[in-house]
């Protein structure tokens, strides 16, 4: 490992790329650590404490929202605005055209239209959570959680809110662009992993207070985590090597083709994307609900409303699990439908004479390559399910809060450091050095 990082710094390529990763990464730590002014950091967090969700949030954050920083609202606005993207390409043919035919232009525009609705949605968004917060510390009696007031102040915690995601949003396209990796994927990842040292010390420090018992519990928990760990890996690794042949054929006096190759189908083709867009869909009624519960007082069919969604779509009923797990097994379906396009394999196959041995070219071979993907992606979409709401039964079974280290966040860590390595070894195999995944 050691060998083959030292190789990757001696690529000029690598190592800009990797200095731009470690620079993006450290700005994202500054941003969301300037805070925004005229807000009561104690009856803030005193706000945060009340629910689980919050606590949640704040992991993918950093910690931005526990610090009330401009990048409160992290990138959620533009995961929402990619997510109704993607299935708006789907239900609009002139987008679904712009997508396919379009080429790098069509791209760019659809890029275009995807940072439009990111800043409507993160508008949206700033709004009502400014506005909320507003109407709770005017009808506190402990104080509220802005020290100031006015609309002149209101809209500038609006506008600092929403520059601080469209300048994440910027970040992440800038670390994919000029970085190794997915840029939106790395501050994720690094927004999960700065929040460990405190979920780390708070963990241990209830070991110490509730004794033997507490940390048996904890070292089943580990067991597990090191565990699902492992089947992460398996599955984001693995992958269905479907053979191809190509003919020989001559062409003058040059004779091209004759040699068998593979398609490689990889069995998490979604990545760690279908649960980052189901945890996105499954936290926005919870997250309004909870906003609203202290305005709601004066109001009782809005406040019974509210307490109805926030248990409807509380994480440990059975209902929220299912309609979680439903919604990892539809994006991971939807998505491994995007990233492997059947119709243009078989296309491409047949143009250049390639076939898969016992199948016909054209629509047999597409029909064929639809029933091995449709079967390994119920695979991969079962274990993300699984994955999706393991946290829930992990914590009934050990005591443990696994809503900073549970599985899902597990997920997206293992997910997103694979794909970084991997873009890495493949810079490096085409310069002859070995790499990571020998």
């Amino acid at each position: 490992m050691a060998a083959t990082f030292a190789d990757a710094l001696k690529v000029d390529d690598v190592r800009k790329r990797l200095g731009w990763n470690f620079l993006g990464l450290a700005v994202f730590v500054l941003t969301i650590h300037i805070s925004m002014p005229g807000v009561n950091k104690d009856v803030w967090n005193a706000l945060l404490a009340r629910g689980e969700l919050f606590q949640f949030l704040g992991m993918f954050t950093g910690g931005a929202l526990n610090n009330f920083s401009v990048a409160a609202m992290g990138i959620t606005p533009y995961i929402n605005a990619s997510i109704i993207m993607q299935l708006l390409t789907v239900v609009i043919p002139q987008l679904k055209d712009l997508q396919k035919e379009g080429g790098d232009i069509g791209r760019r525009k659809i890029g275009q239209y995807t940072r439009t609705l990111t800043l409507i949605l993160a508008t949206l968004q700033a709004v009502f959570m400014t506005l909320s917060l507003a109407r709770y510390s005017a009808s506190s009696t402990t104080g509220g959680v802005f020290t100031m007031s006015g609309i002149g102040f209101y809209v500038m915690v609006i506008l600092a809110m929403v520059s601080g995601t469209m300048f994440l949003m910027w970040l992440g396209g800038l670390l994919t662009e000029r970085g190794i990796g997915n840029g939106v994927s790395l501050l994720i990842f690094a927004g999960i992993v700065l929040r460990f040292p405190n979920y780390l010390q708070d963990t241990f420090a209830k070991a110490g207070v509730q004794g033997a018992t507490y940390v048996m519990s904890l070292i089943i928990f580990f067991i597990i985590m090191i565990l699902l760990v492992a089947a992460i890996v398996m599955i984001h690794l693995g992958q269905r090597k479907v053979p191809v042949q190509y003919p020989k054929r001559q062409v003058g006096r040059k004779v091209y083709g004759g040699h068998s190759t593979y398609i490689p189908i990889r069995v998490n083709n979604a990545g760690v994307l279908s649960i980052i867009f189901a945890i996105s869909i499954m936290y926005l009624p919870n997250t309004f609900a909870q906003f609203l519960v202290e305005p709601a007082q004066k109001h009782p069919w809005l406040l019974n409303t509210l307490q109805f969604i926030n248990s409807v779509f509380d994480p440990r009923t059975w209902f929220y699990n299912l309609m979680y797990a439903g919604l990892v097994i539809f994006f991971t379906y939807f998505y491994s439908a995007i990233t492997f396009n059947i119709q243009d394999v078989a296309d491409n196959m047949k143009k250049y004479g390639g076939f898969i041995p016992g199948i016909r070219p054209g629509r047999p071979t597409a029909e064929y390559l639809d029933r091995v993907l449709s079967r390994i992606t119920l695979v991969s979409a079962l274990f993300l399910a699984f994955i999706a709401v393991a946290p829930t039964f992990i914590m009934q079974l050990t005591g443990v809060n696994t809503f900073f280290l549970g599985s899902t966040s597990l997920l997206i860590i293992v997910g997103v450091a694979l794909d970084t390595m991997q873009q890495i070894e493949a810079r490096l195999v085409m310069r002859h050095y070995q790499g990571f995944m020998k």
